[in-house]
């Protein structure tokens, strides 16, 4: 099994026309999602390698069935993106779009707090289910098929090398998802942790961190009450210097909040297996699973 999309999903791109939002569809299709719409407002009527564009989301959506979403729109219109994708009955919703303000997705998480929708993002790489289906940015060859083992990261870059690792070693993944560094986003931690926990074919769990925030200990309290299966944990960011803001919006260390040791720390005292060397890791995660 996988969480949250497979190979029965249909994705529309929010987006499709420009060139990031063209380049990365073709790399969707190419792994073998099933991209069945575009949505860019005043492009109604074309094509974009045979998928046909739409000027709103809900009417791609009732001509395709589309259930899910890739945003690449630009940051002062991701907000209005993901609402008109929520209106439109979208369950997933991916928003790959980076520097989105964060005034802008305060307003978002409080419109949709109460409809049946899945925000992943933004500034994440997306969330892939190996072999089945790829929305988002993430390089598709790399990932394994077949699981047994689910990741999370707040960090895209490093999502790629933890998968890279459990590929090496021959773990397979069910399903990878980048939730995204920045301060407000739509989905946690806990909710994916959550979701893999109840997920039969998923047996262990590879949880990255950053500096910033208290995510990660909010999710090791979590893992420790209310998750069986082993978890292995990473924190980035060790080395940056206290209020340096570092790649993510979010990965902001003030004072004693949000320090790597701490995440580590709380990690640890949790149950969790740290790994503290990012090369080891994959070997770590041999060892803890199998």
């Amino acid at each position: 099994m996988s969480i949250y999309i497979n190979k029965d999903t249909k994705l529309l791109v929010q987006g499709i026309t420009g060139k990031e939002g063209m380049f990365h569809t073709q790399q969707c299709v190419t792994y073998g999602t099933n991209v069945v719409a575009g949505v860019t407002p005043g492009k109604e009527g074309q094509e974009m390698d045979g998928i046909p564009v739409y000027n709103t989301v809900k009417k791609a959506a009732q001509e395709t069935g589309a259930d899910a979403s890739m945003i690449f729109v630009p940051p002062p219109f991701a907000a209005d993106a993901i609402m008109e994708a929520a209106d439109a009955g979208i369950k997933i919703i991916t928003c790959i779009t980076e520097g989105v303000p964060i005034l802008d997705m305060m307003k978002v998480k409080n419109y949709i707090e109460n409809k049946d929708v899945r925000l992943i993002g933004p500034n994440c790489p997306g969330i892939i289910t190996p072999g089945e289906c790829k929305i988002g940015i993430m390089p598709g060859p790399m990932h394994k098929p077949g699981g047994p083992i689910g990741v999370v990261s707040r960090s895209g870059t490093l999502t790629y090398e933890v998968v890279h690792q459990l590929t090496e070693q021959g773990i397979g993944q069910t399903t990878c998802i980048g939730i995204g560094g920045d301060p407000v986003n739509g989905t946690n931690f806990i909710d994916v942790l959550s979701e893999f926990q109840n997920d039969a074919d998923t047996t262990g769990i590879v949880m990255v961190g950053e500096i910033g925030g208290n995510a990660e200990e909010e999710a090791a309290a979590f893992i420790k009450e209310k998750v069986t299966k082993p978890v292995v944990g990473f924190i980035a960011g060790l080395t940056a210097p206290p209020g340096r803001r570092m790649g993510h919006a979010g990965a902001i260390v003030s004072g004693s909040s949000g320090s790597g040791q701490g995440k580590i720390e709380a990690m640890k005292s949790n149950g969790i297996h740290v790994c503290e060397n990012l090369g080891e890791l994959g070997v770590l995660c041999a060892k803890v699973f199998n």
